[in-house]
């Protein structure tokens, strides 16, 4: 009997009040709400990938009914690598925030047709636009990949290679290799805004970013702690974000970047890698400034 009267209880009745303030409504519907009409094998293959499966196309059907041929390596990956099939149902984005929904009208050798089942939709940024320079050239291994990777899925609106004294390159054949990786990384989070991987540009040419920016942040040793020195409007358009190489920027560097409109930020008491300071910067100034446009 016990085990009847848990059964009938509404799902997630014991957790706390708070937490169920932090689930959708839709968390609490019980199973008998669900439909009980068996899916097809095109809503099986599209739930298991926890939505329907998206991919880039420069051109986009405006209005429903049109429809637009996309080739190559998105080809490729829905009909190789996902097999998907004709009528199966899939989105496009232009990585400027246009998506469309439809489906799979034909497949051949070298391509496929998509039909829009509605109109093209325009979704603008939200929230500050972070753009990110990091002295990222002299990261080994996948170091520099992990970094790429990550600004991309936390919504970094751009990426700048940063050129200074401690790090002076970075080889043009890895630009190549992150841009690619930025490209998957968005793919996969599923942004509609495709992260921009800027030229590497000199330290000089900093300043003068500096100079023209309202918001800029510095990261870098024994500086005031970031959340403590954070005093903007989440109401900006845009920011920079600085983070400067292994065994930080000089001394020099420091003064000048200041005197030209920077604020310097402190990342915790430890000497963190490039990456791991460029991600926590980014990461907690994102969920800042989200938690200021919902007061």
């Amino acid at each position: 009997m016990r085990a009847i009267a848990a059964a009938s209880r509404p799902l997630f009745s014991d957790l706390p009040i708070l937490v169920r303030s932090w689930l959708p409504p839709s968390s609490f519907k019980t199973f008998a709400s669900v439909s009980s009409s068996p899916p097809s094998d095109s809503d099986l293959r599209n739930q298991s990938r926890g939505g329907l499966p998206r991919f880039f196309s420069d051109d986009l059907p405006s209005r429903q009914g049109g429809s637009v041929r996309v080739q190559g390596s998105e080809f490729w990956h829905m009909a190789k690598v996902l097999r998907l099939k004709q009528e199966d149902r899939v989105e496009l984005f232009n990585g400027k925030g246009g998506l469309v929904e439809g489906c799979i009208q034909s497949i051949d050798k070298t391509g496929v047709d998509f039909i829009a089942h509605e109109d093209q939709k325009v979704i603008l940024p939200q929230g500050i636009q972070w753009q990110v320079f990091a002295a990222f050239g002299t990261l080994k291994g996948g170091r520099a990949d992990w970094l790429i990777e990550k600004c991309t899925e936390l919504g970094a609106s751009s990426v700048t290679p940063l050129l200074t004294e401690r790090s002076s390159i970075i080889s043009k054949n890895r630009v190549d290799r992150l841009e690619r990786v930025s490209f998957a990384a968005a793919k996969q989070c599923q942004r509609l805004h495709q992260m921009v991987l800027n030229p590497p540009i000199k330290f000089v040419t900093l300043l003068d970013h500096i100079f023209k920016s309202k918001l800029c942040l510095v990261a870098t040793a024994e500086a005031t702690p970031l959340l403590n020195a954070v005093n903007f409007s989440a109401k900006e358009s845009s920011g920079l974000l600085i983070v400067g190489p292994e065994g930080d920027f000089t001394k020099k560097e420091v003064e000048m970047m200041l005197e030209a409109g920077g604020t310097a930020v402190g990342l915790g008491p430890h000497r963190l890698r490039v990456e791991t300071a460029t991600i926590a910067l980014l990461a907690t100034l994102v969920m800042w400034s989200d938690s200021q446009e919902m007061i």
